[in-house]
């Protein structure tokens, strides 16, 4: 099922809407300045402080604690033992490792919604919007009240919410992990219940419905099937007792994040057995994707900013639709080469101010390539040149 809205805005309506958006655009383009700077010298912080751990972080064993190591920054790898089992009270589940990550969905109505914008001969736009209603399972209670057509598309309130459980106690060897440890560690496998806990997830829920279990997980529903509206599926995934290795300072006999001088704090875990200097260099990776993650958000936004700056001159010109096509696609333009350009500029002073001496050198390596390459077109001229006359 399907519902269309259709919405026309006059040429005056949209002028005064674009020429309130210059206002979010500089206020746009202003923020992504500061993040594009703030990035940079967040990323070298991180990096030092990396290049300082690696730097002071020594490899111990897994036991007996050494008392000498108090407060400096180790490295350790052995298998994880828990002392109990993780507990899902909620529904009487129990399994053995280090976290329960249980997923409850609810069967229900999902609004999804497609919108197509035409420019008519005058300069208003006339905005045709398709709202289409499915039944389907999802994690997210879908509020009904705020779909375009919530006649009919009615859903209850979630009553049972995901969640993720973690084992009381842990250790590594002779020391104790907290949930800042275990909570970091990764790989989570699929946890199926079985058809005889059925009941169990019944009683400690307090449900009064049908429960079963298919395919491993459960299902309040009268028919699996063919569910409901409200039916609700719970799936279970589990982070096993397994090996880590971890990078951390030592406090007692636990961890704790260790403070760089640099400016961050270091507490870092892998699944597996993995030395300290790999550990570094996924740290040093991760930084670098981050940066360049945050870089590119910034330069599209700011782009987004001088396009807002911009759109009243595609709005003035599309009293005549083509015109102002072609108007829009040439802000377009302005707007990328404005953003990219600013945005460089903004990073390049970045690193001048958190990395002057490599900023210097490669601003002298970009000199020496202009003026190298200005030589070689200068000689190809001059031989291309013909001779004077004798």
């Amino acid at each position: 099922m399907s519902v269309r809205t259709t919405k026309t805005t006059s040429w005056f309506d949209r002028i005064r809407s674009s020429v309130a958006g210059i206002g979010s655009g500089i206020m746009l383009v202003i923020a992504m300045v500061g993040l594009l700077f703030w990035n940079e010298g967040s990323a070298v912080q991180t990096q030092r402080s990396l290049d300082e751990g690696a730097g002071q972080v020594i490899s111990v064993a897994t036991t007996p604690v050494d008392p000498a190591n108090e407060g400096k920054l180790v490295h350790l790898s052995g298998p994880v033992v828990a002392n109990d089992s993780v507990i899902d009270a909620a529904f009487g589940v129990t399994a053995n490792g280090l976290r329960l990550i249980r997923k409850i969905e609810m069967y229900q109505w999902l609004e999804s919604s497609r919108t197509e914008k035409k420019q008519n001969l005058g300069g208003s736009e006339t905005q045709v919007t398709t709202y289409s209603y499915k039944q389907d399972w999802a994690e997210r209670s879908q509020d009904s009240s705020r779909f375009q057509e919530p006649a009919g598309h009615q859903n209850p309130a979630m009553v049972y919410q995901s969640s993720s459980i973690t084992v009381s106690s842990a250790e590594l060897g002779a020391f104790r992990l907290d949930n800042a440890v275990i909570g970091r560690v990764d790989g989570a496998k699929p946890f199926p219940l079985q058809q005889a806990q059925a009941a169990s997830i019944r009683d400690a829920a307090g449900i009064r419905g049908n429960v079963s279990v298919v395919d491993g997980a459960a299902y309040i529903a009268m028919n699996p099937a063919q569910p409901r509206i409200g039916d609700y599926r719970i799936r279970y995934e589990l982070v096993p007792l397994d090996t880590i290795s971890v990078v951390a300072q030592q406090r007692g006999n636990g961890f704790s994040a260790y403070q760089t001088q640099a400016g961050d704090s270091l507490l870092m875990v892998h699944n597996g057995q993995v030395d300290a200097q790999a550990m570094f260099d996924d740290a040093a990776s991760d930084n670098a994707i981050m940066t360049w993650i945050f870089r590119v958000v910034g330069l599209l936004l700011m782009i987004g900013g001088f396009s807002l700056m911009l759109h009243p001159l595609s709005v003035l010109a599309s009293v005549i639709p083509f015109a102002g096509s072609i108007v829009s696609l040439g802000t377009g333009l302005v707007a990328m080469a404005a953003g990219i350009t600013l945005g460089t500029l903004t990073i390049a002073s970045a690193w001048l101010f958190y990395r002057p001496l490599v900023a210097l050198i490669i601003f002298a390596l970009g000199a020496a390539s202009v003026f190298l390459l200005r030589r070689v077109m200068r000689r190809r001229q001059a031989a291309t040149e013909p001779l004077p006359a004798q």
